[in-house]
């Protein structure tokens, strides 16, 4: 009798653990899911089709899908989403149980970006101790920030003489990294103490701090007229609301074949971000809504063009100033900033 009801009781436990999601098993190892057409990667517009493999003789009584989260049937069309991985999952009932399993994808852009290379139209005097770190024109006038620890600056410029008009100094606690200016404020970045810096346009007074949320550290920005646009040195993007500074969302960064991380300097040019590449000569043209990248700025030779010295550095600096095909350009302790004209290979 005793050997009967451990038995019983040995079943009793067995069907438990599976009604609860087979803890004992993962349920991968049951069941499959089986994406149509079998790609490694995916582009915007594909239309997929979901199917469940079954590695056991387990029976699904009824599966529902998800595609982050959100209700989908067995085909799904790719639209309005943004670039990087997504998730499709199935919830699958049994009469053994429920079991939940998800399978990973990956967006990327529909097509290579198209390739620019640039020639240059004039040269400015530029600060060879200027580490830039940010740089943007505000009606006509041009703002720097720059890097360092104990030497990290707001600055407003004299474009064609070089000079220093207006200046801030940052905390020695503060390693400046990018800026943007919108409406009657400056916003400038920190890059490792999670501090975001607010000053007043005209009198260059801090009004206010901000703290990063999700986003690893501060790199490049940039703002639509909107929205503030922040780089972290990942493939990410974020999104921020100007006013209370919250992150509301990213967007990650992707060609046809691969991700771009380490995004750095920001730009916002003509609905798009144009994003510095740290450590390459080269700027992205990125769709802000997808993340794609829909071009590539070669700037290489650019860097030879400068005096060339034990603390220069890469390239980073883009600004624009309303002039269709037209940017200024500068790096790192560079004694150089460019104009130059973007041209289609």
């Amino acid at each position: 009798m005793r050997t009967y009801l451990s038995v019983l009781f040995l079943a009793f436990v067995t069907q438990v653990l599976i009604q609860c999601g087979s803890k004992t098993q993962d349920p991968k190892q049951l069941f499959s899911i089986e994406i149509s057409p079998k790609k490694t990667t995916y582009t915007l517009g594909d239309t997929l089709s979901y199917t469940l493999g079954s590695k056991t003789d387990l029976n699904a009584h009824s599966i529902s899908w998800q595609f982050d989260g959100v209700p989908i049937e067995e085909q799904h069309s790719l639209a309005d989403l943004k670039l990087g991985k997504h998730s499709v999952s199935a919830q699958i009932s049994t009469p053994q149980g429920d079991f939940k399993i998800k399978q990973q994808l990956l967006i990327v852009a529909a097509a290579p970006p198209q390739r620019y290379t640039y020639k240059i139209l004039e040269r400015y005097t530029h600060d060879i101790k200027a580490y830039t770190q940010g740089l943007e024109f505000y009606q006509d006038t041009l703002y720097e920030g720059t890097g360092q620890y104990g030497a990290s600056t707001l600055r407003q410029l004299d474009l064609k003489q070089g000079k220093v008009l207006k200046q801030n100094t940052l905390d020695n606690r503060y390693f400046g990294e990018g800026i943007t200016l919108m409406g009657d404020k400056i916003y400038q970045l920190t890059w490792r103490a999670n501090t975001g810096l607010v000053y007043d346009r005209n009198t260059f007074e801090l009004i206010d701090e901000f703290q990063y949320d999700q986003s690893r550290q501060g790199w490049g920005l940039c703002n639509d007229g909107q929205y503030l646009y922040k780089s972290d040195g990942t493939e990410k993007i974020w999104r921020l609301d100007p006013n209370t500074h919250k992150e509301i969302d990213h967007i990650e960064i992707y060609t046809n074949k691969f991700v771009i991380d380490q995004i750095n300097e920001l730009e916002w040019v003509d609905g798009k971000i144009y994003a510095n590449i740290y450590q390459k000569d080269a700027v992205a043209i990125v769709d802000p809504a997808t993340g794609a990248v829909e071009g590539v700025i070669n700037l290489k030779g650019l860097q030879k063009e400068v005096t060339q010295h034990a603390a220069l550095d890469v390239l980073n600096g883009i600004a624009y100033n309303g002039s269709p095909g037209i940017l200024y350009i500068t790096g790192k302790n560079w004694d150089t900033l460019f104009k130059i004209q973007i041209i289609e290979k």
